[in-house]
Order: C-alpha cells, then structure tokens, then sequence
C-alpha cells in the first residue's frame, strides 16, 4: 500500500471516530435532558439510578448487590470467565468459599486484578454479598458472615 493511499485510508478512519463520537455524545446528551424531564419513579438502588452515592454503593441486598456490582466480571451464573481478554474466577462451586474469611479479604482488600469493591460497601452489605455467593451457585456454605467479621477484617 502507498503511503498517500495509507494516509488516507487512516484520516478516513480517524475522521469516521470523531463523527461517531460526537453523535454518541450528542445523543448522551439527549438521553440526559430527556431523564431530566422524565418522572423520577425509580427506587434507591436502581441500575437506572446512581447506585454509588457518597462513595458507597447503595444496593439493599447481597442478590442485588451481586447482580448489579459482582456478576459484571464474574457472571450472572457465577461460572466466571476463562478466556479472552480476562480472567475472572469461577465463584459457582468454588472451594476456597468455604473459608468465610477468604471471599471477606478478597472484597476488601482486593486481590490480583480484583479492586477493593468492599471500601464502597457497608460491613452489612460484605456480609450480605458474601453470604449469597456462599449460599448461592451450588455453594452451600451456611455458617454466615456477620458485620462484625467484616469489621474485623478491614
């Protein structure tokens, strides 16, 4: 390929991002001003509502808190993934949950390519979260995490 041909073929690329960005953009801003508008029906912890709110987030529950923040990387069937541009562990049927203590550690602290999800969270909603996934997915763990376990491990 020529150079010019090559130039060109890269300022048409180029070109078709920035159009393609500022109709996104517009639209965003659309969307915006129709939300403004719109009747606020939606409940605190909504995935249409913001669901951080002062640096927390605001789910009510460890299903919704798994659903909303958790099954994002992990998956809505916890079965994780292995391939393509990530790694994320299995939590279905996960052996190392049976220690209460690990899955508290590693939303609290992170761990690998993990972040530390559990400083946006209240020690009930770790408890919580942690208890689902332990009850959850073919897991069958039933001695619960309580706040205070949570407390302790930050």
């Amino acid at each position: 390929m020529k150079k010019s041909t090559l130039t060109l073929s890269l300022s048409a690329v180029l070109a078709a991002g920035v159009i393609a960005a500022s109709a996104s953009a517009q639209s965003a801003g659309e969307a915006s001003s129709a939300l403004a508008m719109a009747p606020q029906t939606v409940k605190k912890g909504d995935a249409d509502n913001a669901f951080v709110v002062a640096g927390k987030f605001s789910e009510p529950n460890g299903e919704t808190m798994y659903r909303r923040v958790c099954a994002a990387c992990h998956m809505p069937d916890a079965k994780g993934v292995s391939t393509g541009a990530g790694f994320f562990p299995a939590l279905a049927g996960n052996k190392k949950l049976a220690a209460s203590g690990y899955p508290l550690y590693v939303l609290t602290h992170g761990m690998n390519g993990m972040p530390p999800l559990g400083q946006q969270m209240s020690d009930q909603q770790v408890a919580d979260v942690v208890n689902y996934v332990r009850t959850s997915f073919g897991n069958k763990y039933k001695d619960k995490v309580k706040p205070e376990d949570v407390k302790a491990v930050r």
